[in-house]
């Protein structure tokens, strides 16, 4: 026999590892910039458009 779905536990879940991934990537982006605005002579933290 199939086990029973259970939804909103699958839903939350999903959620929830889409939101791991987002925050990962996020630090990632931050972790990357910072290098570069902590260097004042760096053209790419000179531009802000």
């Amino acid at each position: 026999m199939a086990r029973k779905p259970n939804f909103d536990f699958e839903r939350r879940e999903r959620d929830r590892l889409k939101a791991l991934k987002k925050a990962e990537k996020a630090e990632a982006k931050r972790a990357q910039r910072a290098p570069a605005a902590a260097d004042p002579e760096t053209p790419a933290a000179n531009e802000e458009s």
